[in-house]
């Protein structure tokens, strides 16, 4: 029966691919469509009467009415959904809400989570994540085992008749019937609140199970599966799950974790990358040995871009997909079947490929140092840090960096609290090479540094072992989505951190 079950979910999801395949073959009209889909089924509420819906027919018209948003333009909007106004962003009365720490005035952010963008985004991203492994992978035995989740740590709240919690609390709590068949942990578990207790009791829970898929954000799935290594006494996990295939992260980046995640295997595993937040799930890694995403455009969502050199200008522009180009920074712009419309996510992304759409993350709208006209994104900091990382054979666990700002005696500086699992034998040189690696990917950069005058070296911290664990336990961070900021604007992180 086992082995029958498989096979059928298998075959199901396979049939994912044909329809994938042919959005890759209209991209441009399966949006167009997709925009005028959400705006038909949203033109009765208050937002779709107050921007004239009905009479909206293309993306011109589209784009003229409806304004641009953030979370703290909608905010009064959501408060009032949240108290049961119906009829408001979307049709019918939002029961669920996602609740994030992000980058705006308020404490934490509730993102509307609908059973449109449930079952239309989420869980049919959910679908085609697993259809292009299986079309990747034509011998793949994953649906004969357990695929092992690691959801948030918050546990789902009750207001004004409705609900919050982490976004991973509430899909697990909604989960379909054949995505809950094969999952690990029971739901009881994996909605407990408390991230130290969960671990414990998802080690003892999973430690003898068939476990073949592991989904999670890659931070949390480390501290995880070493804590798993070490109940168990085993080196390697792959003597715990002699059927472990494949790995589905997203989050952060993949990159500083990777040499860490290869020594906990003894054969080679599979990696593959998602894009995911709780707005939306917005993309997936189709290729085995590439690291570009392949943009979902049928999933509820219709995208729009703004290039980074003109976000927040006055008269900045907004362009449809079809008007993007290679390898140039946007801001993310989405309109969703959660009645998130014209909406900012504060994501910057790339596109590799124009045919089909792919993109790799670049960094945030407001995680970036540009204290000093360096514009310092994150993508600079990962590929510096790893090429350092790779010249001074050493690992880096976790890090964030800042700015120091000048004063009459001096120029400004970068500083960076870093944390690693092997360190630098030479810790001036590591400094070095990271301050020349962002040198060559950021001619910003390199002009601040010329001859110290607006920028220094980079100041470079160690960390102690567990500062950031320890961090995020204290601001009741740990586990979920929740991640230690890369690169902020500010000193806020770094003077909390330092205090530590």
């Amino acid at each position: 029966m086992k082995s029958l079950s498989g096979y059928f979910t298998s075959a199901f999801l396979k049939k994912r691919i044909k329809n994938i395949e042919h959005i890759i073959r209209n991209p441009i009209g399966t949006q167009h469509q997709l925009m005028q889909k959400l705006i038909v089924y949203a033109k009765n509420t208050e937002f779709g009467k107050k921007y004239g819906f009905c009479n909206i027919k293309k993306y011109k018209q589209f784009s003229e009415r409806i304004p641009i948003s953030k979370y703290m333009d909608l905010h009064p909007i959501i408060k009032r959904i949240r108290k049961g106004e119906k009829n408001v962003l979307w049709p019918g009365q939002v029961k669920w809400f996602a609740r994030s720490s992000g980058t705006t005035n308020t404490k934490s952010k509730y993102i509307p989570v609908t059973k449109n963008s449930m079952n239309e985004c989420h869980y049919k991203a959910g679908k085609d994540m697993l259809s292009i492994y299986i079309h990747n992978h034509p011998k793949t035995k994953v649906f004969f085992g357990k695929s092992l989740r690691l959801g948030g740590s918050f546990e789902l709240y009750k207001k004004y008749n409705t609900f919050y919690g982490d976004l991973s609390s509430i899909l697990i709590k909604n989960l379909p019937f054949w995505a809950e068949y094969i999952s690990i942990p029971n739901k009881k578990i994996a909605l407990i609140s408390e991230w130290e207790k969960k671990l414990e009791t998802l080690v003892k829970e999973t430690l003898y199970k068939d476990v073949r898929i592991l989904l999670g954000v890659c931070s949390w799935l480390l501290i995880f599966l070493n804590q798993l290594l070490q109940t168990s006494k085993k080196n390697k996990i792959d003597e715990i799950w002699k059927n472990i295939e494949v790995i589905f992260h997203g989050g952060v980046s993949f990159k500083p974790y990777i040499s860490q995640y290869n020594n906990l295997f003894s054969n080679s595993i599979n990696y593959y990358e998602v894009y995911s937040a709780s707005e939306g799930f917005f993309a997936i890694q189709d290729q085995k040995n590439e690291k570009d995403l392949l943009l979902l455009l049928d999933h509820g969502i219709f995208y729009e871009f703004i290039p980074m050199e003109e976000f927040e200008l006055p008269y900045q522009k907004i362009i449809p997909i079809e008007k993007v180009e290679l390898n140039k920074n946007y801001a993310i712009v989405i309109s969703t079947n959660a009645g998130l419309w014209r909406y900012i996510v504060g994501d910057t992304i790339k596109f590799t490929s124009l045919s089909p759409y792919r993109i790799l993350i670049s960094g945030r709208t407001t995680h970036y140092i540009n204290s000093f006209g360096e514009e310092l994104i994150i993508e600079n900091a990962e590929k510096a840090l790893h090429m350092a990382c790779i010249k001074t054979d050493s690992i880096i666990h976790e890090y964030t960096a800042g700015p120091i700002y000048m004063n009459q005696k001096n120029s400004g500086a970068h500083e960076w609290i870093i944390e690693f699992k092997e360190p630098p034998k030479n810790l001036n040189n590591f400094r070095d090479l990271l301050d020349e690696e962002l040198k060559s990917l950021n001619s910003d950069y390199e002009i601040k540094r010329d001859k110290n005058i607006i920028l220094r070296p980079p100041v470079i911290y160690v960390a102690r072992n567990g500062l950031f664990y320890d961090w995020l336990k204290k601001q009741k961070k740990l586990g979920g989505q929740n991640k230690v900021p890369r690169l902020s604007n500010d000193r806020k992180y770094i003077d909390s951190l330092l205090n530590m």
